[in-house]
């Protein structure tokens, strides 16, 4: 499991003061992002060198609790899927108490850039996400 670490800040709320709730998915990917760095697949080097490219082809999000400015939020990741050119996570976001306040989902395709076709994930990339998945 990765974990992150973030506060809500005032841009993140509607105007009732809760967090907007395409902000879940804002969070859940900042999660993701570091994630990918943390294991040296930055995305401006993806983007900029590397021959392939991440997309997420599918994502979902359920609100269970409401999330205000200030809140301190940890969104715990891991993996639930793992296909040869395809990944899914999963995030749990925890208010402080430790209470899930959202849950999300991303599916994740890998593509050669050239061809924009399905491949096999990076050995390293699928090596980190096996790492991330819950053991039985």
């Amino acid at each position: 499991m990765y974990t992150y670490k973030t506060t809500v800040k005032l841009h993140d709320t509607d105007a009732a003061g809760v967090l907007f709730f395409a902000n879940y998915f804002r969070l859940a990917h900042e999660a993701y992002e570091t994630f990918m760095a943390s294991i040296g697949y930055d995305f401006y080097t993806v983007i900029h060198e590397a021959d392939f490219l991440v997309l997420i082809v599918h994502a979902e999000a359920d609100f269970k609790t409401p999330l205000h400015v200030g809140d301190r939020v940890t969104i715990e990741m891991q993996t639930s899927r793992l296909g040869r050119s395809s990944f899914t996570l999963v995030y749990n976001l925890k208010n402080e108490a430790g209470e899930v306040v959202a849950t999300a989902s991303s599916v994740h395709a890998v593509i050669k850039k050239e061809t924009v076709k399905p491949i096999s994930m990076p050995r390293t990339l699928r090596e980190q996400l096996e790492q991330l998945h819950p053991r039985e």
